[in-house]
């Protein structure tokens, strides 16, 4: 017998007993369903931690403080108030590999715009944030070397800051004053959107880093250093460079541990991708879980049908059947019952990805491979589970097969 024969009866069995065989396929469903969805889920999670890391700049070096140790209790990394800014006028005359360096400068204020108020946090950055960071204006301009050289009163608001202060107006040329100090706006940054933990980025005010030093009162602290390497290529030797300067500028011995740390965008990308592979993982072994009981119940249900057909399976053998023919027509059937489950499946899941993407606006990404790896892994479930019915169909007796009622 055929194989397009096997299928052809495999199909009309199922169609005879269409109820049974929706419930016994739902777990598939429902697993392969499961699966696609939670690939597409990570792999969006993932494309979007790639986008925000590409966002971050070219060739982007990251320095931070260090962690605070306190009484044997450590404070976390960037604790430690250890960066200064003459650790960044340093860098800048000694380093070779890595020509744009800016501070900056982390503090928080209220936003008073007339009579609107808004907390949010305060960069005090140099003139190469923009270009490192590759974040531009869309309105007005950026900083310029005066704004820096001259501690000028002048900022950039993020989207987030002009809507709530401003409405739907140009904040540009308007006055916004931070700890008191009054500020003109003289640029409005393009949207970047969250960041991987869900930070907004549009919420910040962009300051020169001599204003804040000077005009503004309160805890001030470097919460980062970021360089440009020249190229790619160069980025290694950039963080070579900028940790064997920093060690000599803070006096570390050869056996002290940094007080600082210094990352790439590799670095920074490979542990955001790590994560979100981890959390990818674990949804996928929870929805892994329906494929299996789906499993189970094909099992169970084909091992009744074999029940129900001994008398045609014992008809067939006396009309000269094999017990390979027999034990293929029922593993055929089962593989049929799980493959259509997961192609059911399948479509279930693009369009409950589509549906999640729309409703949330988190961004997901349908591969073929995760809906091939989905259909396969249905395709091995029938395979598995129905193997021990088609043994035991193959197994009857002829004679008390034909015996049975």
């Amino acid at each position: 017998m055929t194989m397009l024969r096997l299928v052809q009866m495999a199909l009309g069995s199922l169609r005879r007993h269409v109820g049974r065989s929706l419930l016994t396929m739902l777990g598939v469903v429902i697993g392969v369903a499961s699966v696609v969805v939670m690939v597409a889920i990570g792999k969006g999670a993932e494309a979007a931690v790639n986008a925000k890391i590409a966002g971050l700049g070219t060739n982007l070096v990251v320095i931070t403080p260090g962690a605070a140790t306190g009484a044997g209790v450590s404070g976390g990394a960037g604790s430690m108030d250890s960066l200064t800014i003459d650790d960044v006028r340093k860098l800048s005359q000694e380093t070779v590999e890595a020509p744009l360096i800016t501070p900056v400068i982390q503090t928080f204020s209220m936003a008073v715009a007339g009579k609107n108020n808004w907390r949010t946090s305060i960069y005090g950055v140099d003139v190469s944030y923009f270009e490192i960071r590759r974040w531009n204006a869309i309105s007005g301009r950026v900083l310029d070397e005066t704004d820096v050289r001259n501690s000028r009163k002048v900022c950039l608001v993020g989207a987030t800051v002009a809507k709530v202060l401003f409405g739907g107006d140009d904040p540009v040329g308007q006055t916004l004053r931070l700890r008191g100090v009054p500020l003109e706006i003289v640029g409005l940054l393009e949207t970047k959107g969250q960041t991987a933990e869900g930070n907004d980025q549009d919420d910040v005010t962009l300051v020169p880093y001599t204003t804040v030093r000077s005009r503004m009162a309160g805890r001030q602290f470097i919460a980062q250093i970021l360089m440009s390497a020249r190229s790619e290529r160069a980025v290694p030797a950039a963080m070579r460079e900028a940790r064997a300067i920093l060690r000599e500028a803070h006096g570390l011995g050869t056996r002290a541990e940094d007080d600082f740390t210094v990352r790439d965008q590799g670095q920074i990308a490979a542990a955001a991708k790590g994560a979100s592979e981890v959390m990818t993982t674990l949804l996928l072994a929870v929805a892994s879980v329906s494929l299996v009981v789906g499993g189970i119940g094909i099992m169970n249900i084909m091992l009744v049908s074999v029940t129900e057909r001994t008398r045609e399976i014992g008809i067939r053998r006396a009309l000269g059947a094999r017990r390979r023919d027999v034990l293929l027509q029922f593993l055929v059937e089962a593989v049929v019952l799980s493959g259509v489950g997961g192609i059911l499946g399948a479509g279930l899941g693009v369009a409950v990805t589509a549906l999640v993407g729309r409703l949330t606006g988190w961004a997901t990404v349908v591969t073929v491979d995760s809906v091939v790896v989905a259909l396969a892994f249905s395709f091995g479930v029938g395979v598995f589970f129905g193997w021990a019915p088609a043994r035991r169909a193959a197994a009857l007796d002829p004679i008390e097969a034909l015996r049975s009622s």
